[in-house]
């Protein structure tokens, strides 16, 4: 957890929503979603071990909001408890936000997953062919873009296209700078 301002910071930018992905000696992988601030001044952070992107970018798109218009402060966050109830709920202000939980065992779909959708508007049908063969033969594979958050979407939506299937090995969406050496 020491780790997370430099995955939350990985270089100057203006505002984001992006995720990073930190994983434990047992491979399990918990997800950062993060949004930055205009200015990169300040970043709202969710870490979950569910990878709920849709729910937590917009949790996060309101509290951003709110903490913007001052409706909450630094001490109006708290642990968020999750339940197995199919939505969640998020008041502030007199104004509630319903959150619907998404259903991980369902094949991803356009214009629902986010990630798949940047996807496929960000990469040529040749480099996605690619991408996929080289997921299939479990190469290493490094994706550069300009672009924070079409990166992550962009890494995440190439994940996906593996379903049922997934990425076993070494998954970095967010390569700070003082992890450059897995590159090598």
């Amino acid at each position: 957890l020491l780790t997370v301002p430099k995955f939350c910071f990985p270089f100057s930018m203006d505002r984001y929503n992006f995720t990073f992905v930190l994983t434990d000696i047992e491979s399990k992988q918990r997800f950062g979603f993060c949004r930055l601030s205009s200015g990169a001044h300040t970043c709202y952070c969710i870490l979950s071990y569910l990878p709920w992107f849709e729910v937590f970018y917009k949790l996060l798109n309101i509290l951003a909001d709110c903490s913007v218009k001052g409706q909450v402060s630094r001490n109006s966050f708290h642990p968020l408890h999750l339940t197995s109830a199919p939505f969640l709920i998020l008041q502030t202000s007199r104004k509630h936000s319903f959150f619907t939980v998404p259903d991980i065992t369902e094949l991803p779909s356009i214009p629902e997953n986010r990630n798949l959708t940047e996807y496929f508007v960000a990469v040529d049908v040749n480099n996605m062919l690619h991408l996929y063969a080289s997921m299939l033969y479990e190469r290493r594979i490094l994706i550069c873009c300009s672009k924070l958050s079409t990166l992550t979407a962009c890494v995440h939506g190439s994940a996906a296209l593996l379903y049922p299937m997934h990425w076993q090995h070494v998954y970095i969406p967010v390569l700070p700078q003082h992890l450059l050496d897995y590159c090598w």
